[in-house]
């Protein structure tokens, strides 16, 4: 899985977990969405939008820039947002996650997916009508906020926050605040 080992993890905080701090790209073009495809350990495979974790030293848009062109190539000059923003508390899997999504205003380049970490394996612009249809195996955390800026327009940077209990598998609830 490439690099996918060397990325950093951030330490455990006082709450006991894991406090992942993400940012997601907005990629419009011709009325449609750049999502990833993503390959996830044990090969499970979902679709999101490019981005992922923030590096320290990093601002949310510094790392965000790096990760979209890392996944995909591109190089977004100019961003807006937050559009929204998400935080999952996962006390049994102990992690809580922030994320923020911003839209790309200025982008340069040709898609080419080669991620340094392994993780994205594809991409496409896909028809802002399939976007739910595209992304029906991802977290809800990851495609309820894209499709309310879709569908409702949101770009307030409101927050979407969600709880998860149960490790693993099955005994996993997903719970929107």
């Amino acid at each position: 899985m490439g690099a996918e080992a060397d990325r950093y993890v951030p330490p455990v905080g006082s709450d006991g977990l894991r406090h992942w701090q993400v940012a997601g790209g907005v990629i419009v073009e011709d009325d449609h969405i750049l999502l990833v495809k993503n390959l996830r350990r044990g090969g499970a495979v979902d679709w999101s939008t490019p981005g992922g974790v923030v590096d320290p030293g990093e601002s949310s848009l510094e790392g965000l820039t790096r990760e979209v062109e890392e996944e995909t190539g591109l190089f977004v000059e100019r961003w807006a947002g937050p559009l929204y923003r998400v935080e999952v508390t996962a006390p049994d899997a102990g992690f809580l996650l922030r994320v923020e999504a911003h839209l790309a205003l200025e982008v340069l380049g040709h898609v080419v997916v080669d991620d340094p970490d392994g993780i994205v394996v594809g991409a496409d612009f896909v028809a802002k009508a399939h976007v739910g249809a595209r992304l029906g195996q991802a977290h809800p955390w990851v495609s309820e906020p894209l499709l309310a800026h879709l569908d409702e327009g949101v770009s307030d940077g409101r927050v979407f926050r969600y709880r998860m209990t149960g490790a693993s598998g099955d005994e996993r609830q997903i719970e929107r605040l």
